[in-house]
């Protein structure tokens, strides 16, 4: 084990899966230069130009070449600049890349790496059009994996096992935790996915989350020790959902708190109500809750935007209110 940052992380994965397979190559807009976060910073110097492949500012074009590096026989790794933009792309990776090995039983190991979700300062924030968390959009096909890692340790491990899977994955990463730092194991691993990890054992009730809210509801937990013994499940990927774990929390707290940073209408904390209403219904002491940012684009204004996503003293709260039904 050593520290590494997030960053750190799964630029390690990149190199020790390019490292170990020829067929592993990455494209993107300005990747030859870091990319935005300084992700796949000196790649290229080590790789070259064949393997690290600048490209124009076209997602369709982008998503659409590395599905046809795919179908003969390389393991294309596209970095999408901003998640939003992926929005560009979507005919070619939602009708094309999702459904061709159902009308064709070919693999199609393909994966798509895209800066997710906010990041707030004292300046402001990413804005409208460089924040979201399209996860549910993904989530509804057929067709497609979707990890949202929130550690270093997963990031790097999840990537390793997407790289390695024959199937298309949508590779999520959290723009806020880019400098998070943790343990990381030297050499290749990987992190099945569809394996969601109990990050704190508790009794009375269970918060289920992903991505950049691990941390807070992690803090909102330790903050409420002695006055709510807090569960928390860290899903690491929505698809595969690990059911049976969403389930085996439900039944052992009763009570259910759900996460997530993305707008509250139809994102994924919604289906995870769902699937415990419909299976877990009768083991609950009270409401399944979900916390999440409002409906509305991610302000830029200073002012607004420290209002904008769930944080600790939001989810103390909705701890608190559940706890006492």
């Amino acid at each position: 084990m050593r520290e590494r940052s997030y960053r750190a992380a799964i630029r390690e994965a990149l190199l020790e899966a390019m490292s170990a397979d020829e067929r592993v190559f990455l494209l993107g807009e300005d990747i030859e230069y870091a990319g935005v976060y300084g992700v796949t910073k000196g790649l290229v110097d080590k790789f070259g130009c064949d393997r690290v492949i600048d490209t124009p500012i076209a997602e369709t074009a982008i998503v659409g070449g590395a599905m046809g590096a795919a179908l003969m026989g390389l393991l294309p790794v596209v970095e999408i600049q901003f998640a939003d933009f992926i929005a560009a792309a979507m005919d070619q990776l939602v009708n094309m890349v999702a459904k061709y090995h159902y009308r064709t039983r070919t693999p199609l190991p393909l994966v798509i790496r895209a800066p997710a979700g906010a990041i707030l300062s004292t300046h402001g924030s990413t804005g409208p059009f460089h924040s979201q968390n399209p996860e549910a959009w993904f989530a509804h096909t057929p067709g497609l994996k979707v990890a949202l890692p929130a550690t270093p340790y997963d990031a790097k491990g999840l990537l390793l096992a997407a790289i390695a899977d024959m199937n298309p994955v949508l590779f999520l990463e959290q723009k806020a935790l880019y400098n998070e730092k943790g343990d990381v194991p030297e050499g290749i691993y990987t992190v099945p996915l569809g394996q969601a990890r109990l990050a704190r054992e508790g009794n009375d009730l269970s918060i289920i989350t992903y991505g950049a809210m691990l941390s807070p509801a992690l803090r909102a937990a330790d903050l409420l020790d002695g006055e709510v013994d807090v569960e928390v499940l860290d899903l690491r990927t929505i698809v595969p959902l690990d059911k049976e774990a969403v389930l085996t929390t439900a039944r052992k707290t009763g009570k259910i708190l759900i996460v997530h940073e993305a707008t509250r209408t139809a994102g994924f904390g919604a289906e995870l109500a769902a699937l415990i209403a419909e299976s877990a219904f009768e083991f609950l002491d009270g409401p399944i809750m979900r916390l999440s940012s409002p409906d509305a684009p991610v302000p830029a204004a200073p002012e607004l935007a420290g209002y904008y996503l769930p944080d600790v003293n939001e989810i103390v709260t909705a701890v608190r209110r559940l706890s006492a039904y």
